[in-house]
């Protein structure tokens, strides 16, 4: 695994040796248990807050058009945000329920490397088509008009000063309709994974008659793919959509939630939900003693990839033209792409697991 010079010297305390141990035996118990945790304490407690976090952001766009006001605008501002941060610690489950029916889709339609769903989003919006302000009808439409990404745009995209100028006026209608449409959705994946005979059953029962896992291994390969998976899926869909690293172009409006200045916040909570993961899921436990330095490693990594996004200027505008903050990216670009080698072959190969990745860019 190549690492990053900022985190070499840390990382060699935590592994006296990086050499690999042969995988241990994990038996099916051991992987029922893991499948258990990772519904019960990440998946089910996630889509739950998510769903209730939608509902406040409704609640605030329609208090929002029944009476405009700066406060009321600002108290949908803040609604979106916590709900924005509530589906990014969730992001990283992206199987089961939420890849049906486009529900991925209909909650953020990103990255949208055409500019598709902000060219309908804007024509939606001066047309003032009247199925755009019911949520029974937007549901019918593209999904680049239904989501997170949609809803930033009501609230802080070209004209927004209408939200505090008249009473039930069409962009904040069709606003929430937008949330509406979320807090549909995100109800419908918590009822999901909460029913005992559904997926959740699916997950925490591998075996040779479960229709999605034949027994633990399989089940734990899920489990690692998310992890693989989530963090490839960070860096080329939240940096590299817009930063490249060395003599690329630099395209700051291609970045999510560039309008708000949540991209970084959103950021830090996608790997905040990793680091959840990582720990509720119960995986260190399946480890040898003497590999438990994967797992300290890991928290190296995540740290520092929060810790650098903390420092990034939510303006991507002006940080692209500053060589210190260039710096940050360029190393968050490495440290995102060693993640994802210390999870696949450390973690995984250690266990006898393989989720397998592809960049772009590789070795």
């Amino acid at each position: 695994m190549r690492l990053s010079f900022t985190l070499l010297s840390t990382l060699l305390f935590a592994a006296p040796a990086l050499a690999q141990e042969a995988a241990p035996a994990i038996s099916e118990e051991a992987a029922r248990s893991v499948m258990t945790h990772v519904v019960d304490e990440v998946i089910r407690p996630g889509y739950r807050d998510f769903a209730a976090q939608a509902g406040r952001v409704q609640e605030a766009m329609a208090a929002l058009c029944a009476t405009p006001s700066a406060d009321h605008l600002e108290s949908a501002k803040t609604a979106f945000a916590d709900t924005a941060r509530s589906w990014a610690r969730i992001e990283i489950v992206r199987v089961g329920p939420v890849i049906e029916d486009n529900r991925f889709e209909r909650i953020l339609y990103y990255p949208d490397r055409k500019g598709t769903g902000l060219k309908q989003t804007q024509t939606l919006l001066t047309q003032q088509d009247p199925g755009a302000t019911q949520a029974s009808t937007l549901a019918g439409k593209s999904v680049g008009v239904q989501g997170l990404t949609a809803l930033e745009y009501v609230l802080y995209g070209t004209d927004a000063e209408q939200l505090t100028k008249s009473a039930n006026g069409f962009r904040c209608l069709y606003g929430q309709a937008v949330a509406t449409n979320l807090q549909r959705v995100a109800g419908d994946l918590a009822s999901q994974w909460d029913a005992p005979d559904g997926i959740q059953r699916a997950w925490k029962t591998p075996g040779p008659e479960n229709p999605l896992y034949r027994n633990g291994h399989e089940a734990l390969t899920e489990v690692l793919g998310l992890l693989v998976h989530g963090t490839e899926t960070l860096r080329d869909q939240r940096l590299e959509t817009f930063y490249k690293g060395g003599d690329n172009p630099v395209y700051p409006k291609q970045a999510l939630f560039w309008r708000s200045g949540l991209t970084w916040v959103v950021f830090k909570e996608n790997l905040e939900g990793m680091r959840r993961l990582v720990h509720a899921s119960g995986l260190k436990d399946l480890l040898r003693p003497g590999q438990i330095w994967i797992f300290n490693s890991i928290d190296v990594y995540l740290a520092s990839l929060s810790n650098k996004a903390a420092e990034i200027n939510p303006n991507l505008e002006e940080a692209a033209k500053d060589t210190g903050q260039k710096n940050k990216l360029d190393a968050l670009l490495a440290d995102s792409r060693d993640l994802v080698l210390l999870y696949n072959d450390d973690l995984g190969g250690n266990l006898g697991l393989t989720a397998g990745f592809s960049f772009s860019d590789g070795d």
